[in-house]
């Protein structure tokens, strides 16, 4: 019986694509009502037939609550599975004491169909750039990132599935609809550019190979900071020429001798004008560690995710190989000119990899300035390979941000560059403080005047007057929005491609200009751009946020937080996670990542305004008292009213209830005689 038969037949059909789907013979949805308990059939079905441990089901879906309750949630949950799946749950669930399976005969499961069927196209192809469950994401932080990394793996499987298509398929439509499944999958890939490319060439349509290899070198540049290899750029010559038929080779020849993750920029002598060069150095191994392949692996994918910062230049571990031999302290600087050198170890004890990784300024004489250690058991190098390089890359952007902004402040010259004025503003922006906080703005104006073409001035100014009104410092706060808005704009189409710009004109768009949709939008834009953007993802939670969509917001929040543990804006991405879990009715969560905002920057009052709304719904007198004093020193004269005008919050229901937690903790309902915000207004609607 083929596996399509058997789909058809079968008594239990699970569907993880899309969204979550459970069904049995008859078609009968046997779906469980609680959302915990779809997460544990979503991970049994994963593994299947592989059993699975109740440890890691609760360390997945409870992971904030002690063993005992995580413990009673699990078995509450497949009570819940046991109810929904009715006869079928005696026949496809195995419950054990330490481990749940899901197997049998009969049960089929469209991921496990998919990846195994002998029988490929493009149209199968096409299913795996299907989110796996989009409906549940946001259960727990553990879940979110267990989910994140199972996609990313079958995302790589359907890149691996396309690539022996490429290599097997012969017929030239069939070529190019699997390729461009392909581009589906990932963008970037260059083998998949060139299939298409040579396509077109046979077709005798030239101007259409040109095009797509224009969009080839467009997103190569803009995601990786590379160019297209010299075996694209032979191809396109002979589309510039007219030339039609199949080069030697067949049209698929070589369609995926190299990923784009080894195509490398030229190696430039020359430092940019306005950044950063870095060298990536292969981790060592240490002791009984047989890692090689992580070890190059961790290196080249830590050079292609900081390729896109745009004020980052990177030279990757394979451009190292001709100075083997030599110390870092010594020839590879001379040589390659760095002013930073990442380097690290992996060591190996019974399953557990530990790896360690430095950040070293070569012009401090090899300073270490910043190092970290992962702990991973073994499992999966390539998922391992992903995940540590991605917290790696996220944290390295802020530091070196802070690092070259206080050594730029440290050393001011006479004729700073633009670049440079916006790197001593930096740390002023991240402290707050407001004498500071107000130094950077006209270091901020000068950049912008000297450099009216530079898109991160613009992005950082327009920032700057984002908090110049968050923290009613704005004289005419009126006026200050519409500057932030036409600086966010300027900044956006000066580069399109730089994700920061995208990402801090979004947040603009969505907390001054209260446009949530359009700011999501270049939100979207800037996480494709660079995914290990970690402000990205807190600007995106937020403008789900004010679109009432609070599960989602706190998975894009708290994958800001998993990316960079230790940001220099965590007390922001705390900040953000208070509003989303207010407004589910998850008070005691919010005063707790209230509590951290504020103890991580006591300077900055919008963590003070929605802690002190929590904190009213649970009648926590003396701690709002607090509380409300400290944010009337930072914002005299706040009140109720003033809170529902300038918040960003988009639906009624949700800033009716920030304004009744704001009144239950004290909060005046209308500002000052003779202030903005004085007159008795219309809440009609505002009241729970």
């Amino acid at each position: 019986m083929t596996r399509e038969l058997l789909g058809d037949a079968a008594s239990l059909r699970l569907h993880l694509f899309g969204h979550l789907t459970a069904k049995d013979a008859s078609g009968k949805t046997v779906l469980p009502r609680t959302r915990k308990a779809r997460a544990v059939l979503v991970v049994l079905a994963l593994a299947s037939p592989k059993p699975v441990l109740r440890l890691h089901l609760t360390s997945l879906l409870w992971s904030q609550r002690d063993t005992v309750q995580a413990r009673g949630s699990l078995r509450q949950a497949l009570h819940d599975l046991h109810d929904s799946l009715g006869p079928l749950g005696t026949r496809f669930l195995f419950a054990e004491r330490h481990h749940l399976t899901l197997k049998g005969d009969g049960l089929w499961i469209d991921l496990h169909d998919l990846a195994q069927s002998g029988q490929t196209s493009p149209e199968r192809l096409a299913q795996f750039s299907s989110p796996l469950v989009e409906d549940l994401v946001g259960l727990d932080p553990a879940f979110d990132h267990w989910l994140d990394e199972a996609r990313g793996r079958i995302v790589r499987q359907g890149i691996s599935i396309g690539e022996r298509m490429l290599l097997a398929q012969q017929d030239t439509p069939r070529v190019q609809d699997t390729a461009q499944h392909l581009l589906a999958l990932d963008e970037t890939h260059e083998g998949a550019w060139r299939a298409v490319i040579r396509a077109q060439i046979a077709r005798g349509d030239s101007p259409a190979a040109l095009s797509s290899y224009e969009r080839c070198r467009a997103i190569l540049a803009q995601t990786r900071n590379a160019q297209p290899s010299q075996e694209t750029e032979e191809l396109v010559a002979r589309a510039r020429t007219g030339s039609r038929g199949r080069e030697a080779g067949g049209p698929v020849a070589s369609a995926s001798k190299e990923h784009p993750s080894q195509t490398e920029p030229a190696l430039s002598r020359h430092k940019p004008t306005s950044g950063v060069r870095i060298g990536i150095t292969p981790l060592r191994l240490i002791g009984t560690a047989n890692h090689e392949e992580l070890a190059v692996g961790l290196a080249e994918e830590i050079t292609t995710a900081l390729a896109r910062f745009r004020w980052i230049s990177c030279v990757s571990a394979t451009s190292w190989a001709a100075l083997a031999g030599e110390t870092v302290m010594d020839s590879l600087w001379k040589h390659l000119d760095l002013d930073f050198v990442l380097d690290g170890t992996i060591q190996k004890a019974g399953d557990l990899l530990r790896i360690t990784v430095r950040l070293m300024d070569m012009r401090l004489g090899g300073s270490v300035i910043w190092t970290r250690r992962f702990d991973r058991e073994v499992y999966d190098t390539l998922a391992i390979q992903d995940e540590i390089s991605a917290a790696i890359v996220a944290q390295l952007d802020p530091v070196l941000l802070i690092h070259e902004g206080e050594r730029a402040a440290a050393h001011q010259v006479t004729d700073p560059s633009a670049h440079e004025l916006v790197l001593q503003s930096v740390p002023a922006i991240y402290r707050l403080e407001q004498g500071g906080f107000h130094a950077a703005g006209a270091l901020l104006e000068e950049a912008v005047s000297a450099a009216p073409g530079n898109a991160i001035a613009h992005a950082w100014y327009a920032y700057w007057h984002l908090f110049l009104v968050g923290q009613g410092w704005a004289k005419h706060p009126a006026d200050a929005a519409s500057r932030a808005g036409g600086l966010a704009e300027r900044a956006v189409m000066l580069d399109p491609g730089d994700a920061r710009s995208l990402t801090l004109a979004g947040h603009v768009r969505g907390f001054l200009g209260k446009r949530a949709p359009e700011a999501s939008a270049l939100h979207d834009r800037a996480l494709s751009l660079n995914p290990n953007l970690a402000i990205a993802w807190c600007f995106s939670g937020l403008a789900h946020s004010y679109m009432g969509k609070h599960d989602e917001a706190l998975r894009r929040m708290y994958q800001a937080v998993r990316l960079s543990p230790s940001d220099p804006h965590l007390f922001f991405f705390n900040m953000a996670l208070i509003m989303p879990h207010l407004l589910l009715g998850e008070y005691q969560s919010a005063t707790e990542v209230g509590r951290t905002a504020i103890e991580l920057n006591p300077w900055f009052s919008s963590s003070y305004k929605g802690h002190l709304a929590a904190l009213g719904f649970l009648d926590r007198g003396l701690e709002a008292k607090n509380v409300l004093d400290r944010l009337l020193e930072l914002e005299p004269g706040f009140s109720v009213l003033e809170a529902v005008a300038r918040s960003p919050i988009g639906q009624a229901p949700d800033l009716a209830r920030y304004a009744e937690g704001l009144r239950r903790a004290g909060l005046p309902e209308y500002g000052p005689p003779g202030s903005r915000y004085a007159a008795q207004p219309q809440l009609d609607g505002l009241s729970l």
